[in-house]
């Protein structure tokens, strides 16, 4: 086979197999549905009021019941702690998984985060309900500067589950200082800001009606 079509047929094979990984579409979640943001400070609304915290505002974006299952300082090794009561507690419909940036702040290793992120996916799945997986920004010399991008490990865990991912929110909101109530928090602006865009997300995959 020619080189040039040789290399042809591994772009399609590599796209094929692209589509083959990309999740399914999911069942929308009904109006005054539960639904249980589990994370740490960033779900629980740390730098703005608990009335002004993203599952508040996604509550009054959707009519859905949003259980505010954030705890500030939270690792991924606590949440998937706690994740079991809450379960029991609220039997939600869908989680929305937002966690991550503590390991990522103390230092803790990578691979450990991903196994505990991806065990709380699949726990959640495991339940019964729907899990959304929210993107949490990456540590670096460019986000010290103020350029934020989402760590790998999210795509990687969404990819390999085949759930629905939220990328960029927090890694947006966090880069613009007008969202902000300091270097790791967002204010009411940001976290309205972020409310929206996971909404927009959440009508792409299905899980919101439009």
């Amino acid at each position: 086979m020619p080189r040039r079509r040789w290399l042809a047929a591994c772009l399609l094979v590599a796209s094929l197999a692209a589509c083959g990984r990309k999740a399914p579409r999911a069942q929308a979640v009904p109006r005054e549905a539960t639904v249980l943001a589990l994370g740490d400070s960033l779900t629980s609304g740390v730098g703005a009021s608990a009335d002004t915290a993203y599952p508040a505002e996604l509550q009054r974006l959707t009519g859905w019941t949003v259980v505010n299952g954030g705890v500030s300082g939270n690792t991924s090794a606590q949440a998937l702690e706690r994740l079991p009561d809450l379960l029991r507690r609220h039997q939600p419909q869908l989680v929305i998984v937002s966690i991550g940036g503590n390991d990522f702040l103390r230092r803790q290793g990578t691979s450990a985060t991903r196994d505990r992120v991806r065990q709380i996916c699949e726990q959640v799945r495991a339940s019964g309900a729907q899990v959304l997986l929210v993107a949490v920004p990456e540590l670096s010399l460019l986000a010290a500067a103020g350029r934020l991008s989402d760590h790998a490990l999210y795509k990687d865990i969404a990819d390999e589950l085949r759930i629905p991912l939220h990328r960029e929110g927090w890694s947006t909101v966090l880069a613009d200082a007008r969202l902000r109530s300091d270097p790791i928090h967002a204010n009411a602006a940001g976290y309205a800001q972020f409310a929206r865009g996971l909404v927009d997300t959440l009508r792409d995959t299905g899980l919101l009606a439009h």
